[in-house]
């Protein structure tokens, strides 16, 4: 019998294992920065767009994609570390 944790409630959030860096607040608040502050340096509304763009992105990855994968992953009883 293992003691590694299997199951979603066992494992817990995948926020729980993450540094203050990785957080779902950090991560929000630096691509608002990103994007308020290449406008107000650049302001330029096609550089302000890309910014965007890749904050958006870089936002489902680590907000929508990692979790969803880390959570999928618990269920199928794999080994999380």
């Amino acid at each position: 019998m293992s003691a590694e944790p299997t199951s979603p409630a066992q494992v817990g959030s995948i926020w729980q294992h993450k540094p203050r860096w990785c957080q779902p607040w950090s991560i929000l608040l630096t691509g608002l920065a990103a994007m308020g502050l290449s406008w107000i340096w650049l302001q330029h509304w096609w550089i302000t767009a890309l910014v965007s763009a890749a904050v958006l992105v870089w936002w489902v990855l680590f907000l929508v994609l990692v979790p969803r994968a880390w959570k999928a992953a618990a269920e199928a009883g794999e080994q999380i570390t």
